[in-house]
């Protein structure tokens, strides 16, 4: 299946700008084939805000404006997309991904792991324990930038029956995470993965860029540069992520990193400090 992941510019206290993008890169990859593309993390909203108050007036309820269009394009193009952006319900803002499918919204990932960054220094921890949805191409499950830096967060994803770990993501150029952390994901639970990062600056922070599109044997198929506005695209296969027995050498060299789990060592994990 083909896939894609949109690096874009993003420009804070432009949400309208934004979603203009959005829809206009939305059907430039269906229109080349991608049946799933990835936006990066707060790609409608902006992240970089100094106060909830400040941030309030571009977050949205989901299903909302934006995401109502979104739907209707997807329904149009008959295309999957994962999509950052700051979610309210009743009072509370969520750093959110609305997954959307030709047939409607299917709901969002709250991002569950917040640190003291942009706007994630004035929203709530998600709530939701890491939901799967199934659109006709894939199961997905999303990752929000930070999560992705918890194992456990792929791992939980994987276990529920996901076949591709969407990471819409801010990562700023000064953080290593684009170097190892999506191979590494995709390989430790053979599951495809798509990172989707922004570039260009907001208020004093430089983003990386180095948007990936990864199998999952941690094979990097595509990767974006430092600076450019690009949508890449690749080839995944979802069923081969289902299938994870992995046979080097029949009979001598053979692994399934998900039968041979040990649950039973695992205690600390959960236990909270």
């Amino acid at each position: 299946m083909k896939v894609a992941a949109v690096q874009m510019d993003i420009k804070i206290l432009e949400k309208e700008r934004n979603l203009a993008k959005i829809l206009e890169s939305f059907e430039a990859a269906a229109r080349a084939g991608a049946k799933l593309v990835v936006f990066p993390e707060c790609a409608l909203s902006g992240y970089c805000y100094t106060s909830r108050e400040e941030a309030l007036p571009f977050t949205e309820t989901v299903p909302g404006p934006s995401t109502e269009k979104m739907a209707a394009l997807a329904a149009k193009l008959d295309a999957s997309a994962v999509v950052g952006l700051l979610e309210r319900e009743g009072d509370v803002v969520y750093n959110s991904a609305a997954v959307i499918a030709p047939s409607g919204i299917l709901g969002t990932h709250r991002k569950v792991h917040l640190l003291c960054l942009g706007v994630d220094r004035f929203d709530a921890p998600g709530d939701k324990p890491f939901p799967v949805f199934e659109t006709p191409q894939a199961k997905v499950g999303v990752n929000i930038c930070y999560d992705c830096s918890f194992p456990e967060s792929g791992r939980v994803l994987k276990l529920k029956g996901a076949q591709v770990l969407a990471i819409p993501t801010n990562w700023p150029l000064a953080s290593d995470t684009y170097q190892h952390t999506p191979p590494v994901r995709a390989s430790e639970n053979h599951m495809n993965v798509i990172a989707a990062d922004r570039v260009g600056e907001e208020r004093g922070f430089r983003f990386a860029g180095h948007s990936q599109i990864v199998n999952f044997e941690g094979r990097v198929l595509a990767e974006a540069g430092e600076t450019e506005e690009t949508i890449l695209y690749a080839e995944l296969d979802m069923a081969g992520a289902d299938r994870n027995r992995v046979v080097r050498v029949p009979g001598e060299y053979e692994f399934d990193r998900m039968a041979a789990r040990r649950p039973e060592m695992y205690a600390p994990i959960t236990d909270r400090r």
